[in-house]
């Protein structure tokens, strides 16, 4: 099997069963336990999660907070212009996509409403722009307003609650996505896995649109991966030194937190606190150094997180199991049902 090759990640998946709309309650959504000692898959229900979990293992989350990032404005012209924010440079300075970007010059002014506007100040080599905003009180509170919610591009329904696009324990804004791994998890659950023993580790790495960018290379090794900012601090660091040193399972909770470990991992043992650029790339024959079991949902075809999570479980071991899934009608994506890969 070559791994390099872009056409062994895909797989064929009927179109119904793209989850559009996230299932009540949170925890209730299936989930798909791999083990890898035993090659054995057992279905559950993601709140039966406990049932895999022992006291001491440590649980580490992404705490990020999507913002509204998609805003509506207009040019000096009358026309109407779409602004999808990817990351912040400073206070008020965005990098950012914008439709229909061409004939925008740097300098011109766009107005969203009577409160905020912005400037585009640079156009960067890879096609995005930067933009400067001006506004008049608190920018985050604005764009709580003024944006909405971006939904990944396969999502056709219209999302009736925003918070449902957050995890419940959401704290540091700055992402353009959900680290959707976390959404099935509610505060009750998590109490009772607290109260288990089970520890809670929290690190934030601000999710971009990137994630959602396929991959077109054929040769995978060609890809020019996305980069995304992350931050890990010492107490996250000392939880985490100490549950490896008492031979503990790391387990991380979702593809964001693997990327922001395994980032971190390789400036070696024990951890130090990171705040930086990440743009990790992981694909077979990957050796992690942190991760020792993941938590994750079911990946878009030929895309960089199914690579990640064939590195993790193995190529054949992770297309196998995402045949099971579609024959057993799981759903998928953001919204989607979820898997426990240990």
């Amino acid at each position: 099997m070559d791994y390099t090759n872009i056409n062994t990640y895909d797989y064929n998946l009927p179109e119904n069963l793209i989850a559009q709309t996230p299932i009540e309650p949170r925890d209730s959504a299936r989930l798909m336990v791999y083990d890898k000692k035993t090659n054995s898959v057992t279905h559950t229900h993601f709140y039966s999660i406990i049932d895999y979990l022992n006291e001491g293992d440590v649980l580490v989350i992404n705490n990020t907070r999507v913002i509204p990032a998609r805003l509506y404005g207009f040019k000096s012209t009358g026309a109407k212009i779409e602004v999808l924010l990817l990351k912040r440079h400073s206070l008020n300075v965005w990098e950012c996509l914008l439709k229909p970007a061409k004939r925008l010059h740097v300098g011109e002014e766009l107005v969203f409403n009577e409160e905020l506007k912005c400037k585009l100040i640079e156009i960067l080599p890879n096609g995005n722009r930067k933009i400067e905003f001006v506004y008049n009180g608190v920018l985050e509170d604005i764009l709580s307003r003024v944006g909405q919610m971006p939904l990944p591009p396969y999502i056709h329904e219209k999302l009736k609650d925003q918070e449902r696009y957050q995890t419940v324990y959401n704290k540091v804004e700055g992402s353009a996505a959900a680290p959707t791994a976390g959404l099935h998890f509610t505060k009750d659950l998590m109490q009772k896995l607290k109260d288990k023993g089970v520890i809670f580790a929290e690190l934030t790495l601000d999710v971009g649109l990137g994630t959602f960018r396929p991959c077109k290379e054929d040769d995978i090794t060609k890809h020019d991966m996305h980069t995304e900012h992350y931050n890990i601090s010492q107490e996250t660091c000392d939880i985490i030194n100490k549950a490896k040193q008492q031979g503990k399972r790391i387990i991380a909770v979702g593809t964001t937190s693997v990327r922001t470990l395994e980032s971190v991992a390789k400036y070696g043992f024990p951890l130090q606190p990171k705040s930086e650029d990440t743009s990790i790339f992981i694909y077979p024959p990957y050796q992690f150094k942190m991760v020792d079991a993941i938590i994750t949902n079911f990946h878009l075809p030929k895309s960089t997180l199914i690579m990640l999570v064939s590195a993790f479980a193995g190529v054949k071991n992770t297309m196998k199991l995402y045949d099971i899934a579609v024959k057993e009608k799981y759903r998928f994506f953001s919204f989607g049902d979820a898997m426990f890969i240990k």
